[in-house]
């Protein structure tokens, strides 16, 4: 998926975007030099890896609902680069709810114009 892919996705609406990476980088307040700026995709929803990893295969879908996830609805995930976004792929596969890593992630996205 591109960025373009996922722009398109989320404009048409009824996709759940959901930050894995930590508090700090998703507030823009801890992240990348690399990156031409800081913060998140408008319209994620954070949690991170390791929270995802402590609600272990039972707990995901409780975690995802609690922040506003549809565990059985279209789920993208991303972090800085795809690889936290990969295993927290994993993790959800193993809970049995589908979702999908946007591969370019922040690294991509934050050099996107206006967006």
């Amino acid at each position: 998926m591109t960025a373009d892919e996922l722009a398109e996705r989320m404009a048409a609406g009824g996709v759940a975007l959901v930050d894995v990476r930590t508090r700090p980088e998703f507030e823009g307040r801890n992240g990348y030099p690399c990156d031409p700026r800081q913060g998140h995709i408008e319209g994620a929803v954070h949690i991170e890896l390791d929270d995802l990893m402590a609600a272990g295969r039972d707990g995901v879908r409780e975690l995802l609902v609690e922040r506003g996830v549809d565990p059985d609805g279209p789920i993208v995930l991303y972090c800085h680069s795809g690889s936290r976004s990969g295993i927290a792929a994993s993790v959800l596969e193993a809970a049995g709810i589908k979702a999908e890593n946007y591969d370019g992630s922040w690294h991509e996205w934050s050099r996107r114009e206006g967006g």
